[in-house]
């Protein structure tokens, strides 16, 4: 984990990135963390700061923002400054979200009784900066090297292709892009790779369109899918979504928000499911336990509103991509966090 960095020479690519990424619900976050004076909220997905600024705008509180990206952490220095000490940023993450404070707040001769934050909030996925980046390699739609890597670290998309086995790539491909035709392309990665290994990402985007013999996918390229496998992959966006929700659960103080905005349908099953059990609404038993093993405990979130908020006409009008995006998030009680549960929350494990 890096230590907090607290200044940076990017002021204009911050501003420029600022303008480029707008932050999605960004009314409907604000009112679900409900911000007050003298409050510590965590953002966990810092990105190009907006959620951060329009909560440190709201009110006289201080932000602890995280990041795995050190671009985003880097340009962040001037947002940083800006608030003069009401912010500060650390490149981590947020999976490590309750490490981070404990050790920030401790630094900082801050004691915690009865929880650290009064709110955490989570925009979970990919940033459109990330996207708009061809050098990250995260798009189709633009030549780039094929890495995906949110942390610039470890195991790039291109590495995975170029050694992982057939049936690796396919379970990738079919569990975390949702892609019917899964085994297809991993045999066409496979055929590909064996002339050439992959370096770029308009190489494999043409692998997959031949597997399709160039038709749409529900009117989307039919490299989507299996863009969105990869960095999933690539980045575990599913364990650290699951391990940020628990790490949330375990500092929040009683009468705490957490608030989680998620993008596709494996991210918001996990949020979904992560509520149900902590509100006890859960319904049903795990076919894979014996009911009898299933012991209930004492809720340690409550809803106010438990249907999840979408964006509105007007919003969509202006940033399409926010399209699938939902909203949920609950209040803290005074119980205790629940133990984290990866299969509970039916994260799914990545190959072997």
């Amino acid at each position: 984990m890096t230590r907090p960095k607290s200044s940076g020479d990017a002021s204009d690519a911050t501003e420029r990135d600022s303008r480029r990424h707008i932050p999605v619900l960004l009314s409907e976050v604000l009112e679900s963390l409900a911000p007050k004076n003298g409050d510590l909220i965590i953002d966990g997905t810092f990105g190009a700061g907006g959620y951060t600024s329009a909560i440190l705008d709201a009110a006289n509180c201080r932000v602890l923002a995280l990041d795995r990206d050190p671009r985003a952490v880097l340009e962040g220095g001037a947002i940083v400054a800006r608030y003069q000490g009401r912010l500060t940023l650390v490149e981590a993450p947020f999976s490590e979200l309750a490490q981070v404070a404990a050790e920030t707040l401790t630094s900082e001769g801050h004691e915690a009784r009865g929880g650290l934050a009064d709110a955490v909030v989570l925009d979970i996925g990919v940033s459109s900066m990330q996207l708009d980046e061809a050098e990250r390699g995260f798009s189709f739609q633009l030549d780039g090297p094929l890495d995906m890597r949110m942390s610039q670290k470890g195991e790039s998309a291109a590495d995975f292709l170029n050694t992982a086995g057939e049936e690796d790539i396919a379970n990738v491909i079919y569990v975390y892009g949702e892609e019917r035709r899964s085994r297809a392309i991993a045999r066409a990665i496979l055929k590909q790779r064996a002339v050439k290994p992959f370096g770029r990402t308009r190489e494999l985007a043409d692998v997959v369109l031949r597997v399709f013999h160039g038709r749409k996918v529900d009117g989307r390229h039919p490299a989507t899918r299996t863009f969105q496998a990869l960095r999933i992959h690539v980045n575990d966006e599913l364990g650290e979504l699951a391990r940020a929700l628990s790490g949330a659960e375990e500092i929040l103080k009683p009468d705490g928000r957490l608030v989680v905005v998620t993008f596709h349908s494996l991210e918001d099953r996990i949020v979904k499911k992560f509520f149900a059990a902590r509100t006890g609404k859960e319904t049903g038993v795990s076919r894979h336990l014996p009911a009898q093993s299933i012991k209930s405990r004492p809720a340690s979130f409550r809803f106010l509103n438990s249907r999840a908020l979408t964006p509105s006409k007007g919003e969509l009008d202006l940033n399409p991509r926010a399209r699938s995006a939902r909203l949920r998030w609950a209040i803290r009680t005074g119980e205790p966090a629940h133990p984290l549960d990866l299969a509970a929350l039916e994260v799914p494990s990545p190959p072997d």
